[in-house]
């Protein structure tokens, strides 16, 4: 196995020059413009001329109102290859939805799906790419699957040699962390790594993280032996918004990866998207309400597919009437789920912005997962099992990211202690974060 050396620049500057209309959104602190990495095409330009380039890229790749794709033609950079995640290029494939390939209409590009008959790019797929760039907006949740394409982008930029540019962008549940960190015997495509739920950081910071940890694997998935670690001293985690050039080499030079940072982000930012990430998290009040409801997808109960507020509804035909309800129905995004045309009766988690936030208070509310629980009439059924019928291999358990919240829950463990079982997993992962963090912290 070739032995990848792992080198790492995180460029830094000011907006770019070229004019491009920016994403207006404010931050809560200061009230500066938070602009993505995207946004700063001056940082990033000089890597592309006279390059072949490979996109991995959907609808939230986006400068200010144009997208990357359509603005890096328009400046003259040679795109040889799209590849779509989850939802497709486009962003309007059903969730798990398999995405086949196809050639983009508007641009003539070749499009290959990354989450069809495979989850990275083969060498044949890149013969013909010098430099590969990744742009999707993630929500920071460890079942929200962007991450783990970046991963496997990332293993094949690895092994075949090709430099990777992250753009980044804001994460808006990154001001916070909470949740089991991931049992990686229960590893799969909604959960990789031993992170929590919910983990605090943007998707530069966790592709930083994946090579320093040495979590990155090449080829068939072997660890990659020539892994480097940061030092934490040149990433702190009260770094300034201009950060100086870091770098991480040896002599045997192999894989470059540049991370171009936001501008004017921390993690206390408040960050509205816009444009919605998936076909189902169309507000911000579902973002902020996806790290706890998307739990109950490993559940007979409705998760709001179907519905016009997916991830603020949750309900069954089959709990207390004198609960809210609302009947689910295929629509575009969601064509297929729990029970369609059947009225639920449940809970609405929705409001406004600030409201569902402050609901949310900074954590998993496992106290609406408890209380479903409970009221749920058959228990042996309120988790759903897999056809083999193994209890072990069920979708909540890859969602939780073990087996013990399941068992927890059915033993009638209160928050609080079930809370405590996650806690020095948790510390642990903070350690580690910390060391990666591009953008001053939220505590």
């Amino acid at each position: 196995m070739r032995k990848p050396y792992l080198f790492l620049i995180v460029f830094i500057g000011f907006i770019s020059a070229h004019g491009q209309q920016r994403t207006i959104v404010k931050n809560a602190s200061n009230a500066n413009t938070i602009s993505p990495g995207a946004n700063r095409l001056d940082q990033y330009l000089p890597l592309l001329k006279g390059k072949s380039v490979g996109i991995f890229a959907n609808q939230t790749s986006m400068v200010g109102g144009k997208h990357l794709v359509d603005t890096l033609q328009d400046l003259g950079i040679k795109i040889r290859v799209i590849f779509g995640p989850e939802h497709g290029f486009r962003g309007n494939a059903d969730a798990g939805e398999k995405v086949g390939d196809y050639i983009d209409e508007k641009t003539g590009i070749p499009v290959i799906s990354l989450y069809g008959a495979k989850r990275k790019p083969t060498e044949k797929d890149l013969q013909e790419v010098d430099i590969l760039i990744f742009d999707i907006q993630d929500v920071g949740t460890r079942f929200y699957t962007f991450i783990s394409s970046l991963e496997a982008y990332m293993e094949s930029a690895i092994e075949f040699n090709k430099p990777l540019i992250v753009l980044d962008r804001p994460n808006p549940n990154g001001h916070y962390v909470d949740g089991p960190v991931l049992d990686t015997s229960y590893r799969s495509f909604v959960g990789m790594q031993p992170v929590p739920i919910v983990y605090g950081m943007t998707i530069g910071e966790y592709a930083k993280m994946l090579l320093g940890e040495k979590w990155i694997r090449e080829g068939k998935k072997e660890p990659a032996e020539a892994s480097a670690s940061l030092d934490p001293a040149k990433v702190s985690a009260s770094a300034p918004e201009v950060l100086t050039p870091m770098e991480i080499n040896d002599e045997k030079s192999a894989f470059k990866l540049t991370v171009i940072p936001c501008e004017n982000y921390t993690h206390k930012s408040s960050y509205i998207l816009p444009v919605r990430p998936s076909p189902n998290l169309a507000t911000i009040q579902s973002i902020y309400l996806y790290p706890t409801t998307c739990l109950f997808e490993g559940t007979v109960l409705s998760e709001g597919r179907g519905t016009d507020r997916p991830f603020q509804l949750i309900g069954h035909p089959n709990l207390p009437k004198s609960l809210i309800s609302f009947t689910p129905n295929p629509n575009e995004g969601a064509k297929n789920s729990k029970h369609y045309g059947k009225l639920c009766y449940g809970w609405d988690f929705g409001g406004t912005a600030a409201e569902v936030k402050q609901k949310v208070s900074n954590k998993i509310q496992l106290n609406w997962l408890l209380r479903a629980y409970q009221l749920y009439p058959v228990k042996d059924s309120f988790f759903l099992i897999p056809k083999t019928g193994d209890p072990s291999k069920s979708f909540f358990n890859k969602l939780a990211g073990n087996s013990e919240l399941a068992k927890q829950i059915k033993a009638g463990k209160t928050e609080t202690e079930i809370r405590k079982s996650w806690e020095p997993a948790i510390m642990q992962f903070k350690t580690i974060r910390k060391r990666y963090l591009l953008y001053p912290d939220f505590e």
